[in-house]
């Protein structure tokens, strides 16, 4: 009867523990998604939240930004500002793009994707160089956003 009583309990503390350690976890890395849309051509999601042409992201020192472009067309990864960064190849992407070898801060595909290491506390910002579709027929409406990302690390 004991055992029973106490098994609500520990399930209680382990999803506790579960919780704890995915929130600390949040601080160790980040994600950033591009897409394209109707209205601005583009903008980008931080962690899953809202697309916009401006997001902010706050991390920990050593941590990185996982940037995946799924926009039709490349975009370029620029640091504005900021201490530097290393960038990482992460994935090349698939079927139409840009054809050959790039530097890990391009995104030449859908489905492309950088990874961007912050080692040093500071303030940095980011911008992207969009480069010509490569699908025809994708309209779009009013002017092209301009996308920012500001990341601040501590």
């Amino acid at each position: 009867m004991r055992i029973k009583s106490t098994m609500p309990l520990l399930a209680l503390l382990v999803s506790a523990g579960a919780l704890t350690s995915g929130a600390s976890a949040a601080g160790s890395g980040s994600t950033l998604v591009i897409r394209h849309q109707l209205q601005g051509c583009h903008s980008w999601s931080a962690n899953g939240d809202a697309y916009k042409a401006s997001q902010a992201i706050k991390l920990h020192r050593g941590a990185s930004l996982s940037v995946t472009n799924n926009d039709v067309m490349p975009h370029k990864l620029i640091e504005t500002s900021g201490p530097a960064v290393t960038f990482t190849r992460g994935k090349t992407g698939m079927g139409m793009g840009l054809k050959g070898t790039f530097a890990p801060a391009m995104l030449p595909r859908m489905g492309s994707s950088s990874k961007v290491t912050f080692t040093k506390p500071g303030v940095y910002k980011f911008t992207t160089k969009a480069g010509e579709d490569y699908m025809t027929g994708v309209k779009t409406v009013g002017e092209d956003n301009v996308l920012r990302l500001t990341v601040t690390v501590s």
